[in-house]
């Protein structure tokens, strides 16, 4: 019988090298920052913590990020884009909100009972209010507000309002439960037909 001939095994070569995802990398730092500054603050951001909630060598976070206050503007710029998706669902009911405003204040209620929603934007004030250079980023989302809302009611009642949401998210971050729905309507309804001097509807 004729030895068998089995094939010739090839030597293993190199592992072949892992795929490299800058922008990959650079988005899990970024939300890596968001999720800290929702959770615990911005003033708690370091580079040690972003890289661990990242997964990443610490090295990375200076390689996409310039400094530690570059990672938290593009972070809070991120936040400030989220929260601006819920002025773009209370648009459609602004023309009637003063006849209809169940379907304004059940938006309200749900932004006040989203935490993460609150949290980043708590973050946003406490931030605006102690580095100049975030302020126009943390009156973003009530001037849009006011914005919007003057278009039906006025700027002095959209003022209000805006004001009532910021005290409202406050309150809804420190206690852990939001205004009810029956609070939230009472008021809404008294700010959005208060009398205004030299309006047309005082």
């Amino acid at each position: 019988m004729s030895p068998s001939h089995e094939p010739a095994v090839e030597p293993a070569g190199p592992p072949a090298p892992r795929r490299r995802d800058p922008e990959g990398r650079r988005l899990a730092i970024l939300t890596a920052a968001t999720e800290i500054i929702v959770e615990q603050g911005h003033a708690a951001l370091t580079h040690r913590a972003v890289a661990k909630r990242a997964s990443v060598p610490l090295g990375s976070t200076t390689q996409y990020f310039s400094s530690i206050d570059d990672l938290r503007e593009c972070a809070l710029q991120q936040l400030a884009e989220e929260i601006d998706e819920s002025i773009a669902r209370l648009e459609p009911f602004v023309a009637t909100m003063v006849e209809h405003p169940d379907p304004i204040i059940d938006e309200m209620l749900a932004y006040l009972e989203d935490p993460r929603t609150v949290h980043a934007d708590i973050a946003l004030m406490t931030s605006g209010m102690t580095d100049a250079r975030l302020r126009a980023l943390a009156l973003r989302w009530p001037e849009r507000l006011v914005e919007l809302l003057s278009t039906r009611i006025g700027e002095e009642r959209a003022v209000a309002i805006a004001v009532l949401m910021d005290g409202a998210t406050m309150h809804a971050g420190l206690t852990g439960t939001p205004l009810g729905r029956d609070e939230i309507t009472r008021i809404m309804r008294a700010l959005m037909t208060m009398p205004v001097p030299g309006s047309a509807n005082s």
